[in-house]
């Protein structure tokens, strides 16, 4: 499985702001700048994390982003799914099952493993924080 670049990047983002928690918003062309990243590519990926509930926003002058908890309570999982939408290696291991258009999905003898893979791939995002990466525990 490969993270497209809206997961690298909205993950590089969120991190950068968890080094930022606490000291007010920061704009998307600090954090554009910080990361090396496009800002107009950031300003999509924010519409999404916005609309998952991760971050919000704060307009004016002296406006920008921050996140809506604590580093330590965001997991880089709600992160991807929030940019990415759901984490499969294939569309049949999914959780939503609505995206499958395999005639052999509840007889495949394969399906398992990718579900396996799935299932995996999930424990690392979902137990890794924010603050896990920010502080270098991963």
């Amino acid at each position: 499985m490969r993270l497209t670049t809206r997961g690298q990047y909205g993950v590089r983002a969120m991190v950068e702001l968890a080094r930022c928690y606490g000291k007010g918003p920061v704009s998307l062309a600090r954090l554009a700048e910080s990361q090396s990243l496009p800002q107009a590519y950031l300003e999509q990926l924010f519409r999404s994390l916005k609309q998952k509930g991760l971050v919000r926003s704060k307009r004016g002058p002296s406006g920008g982003y921050m996140l809506v908890r604590e580093p330590k309570l965001i997991s880089i999982g709600q992160v991807v799914r929030a940019v990415e939408g759901p984490i499969a290696p294939v569309a049949c291991a999914s959780e939503e099952l609505e995206n499958c258009d395999c005639e052999w999905v509840e007889e495949c003898a394969v399906r398992p493993v990718w579900v396996k893979l799935r299932e995996s791939i999930d424990s690392v995002l979902d137990s890794t924080t924010l603050a896990d990466v920010k502080d270098g525990h991963v």
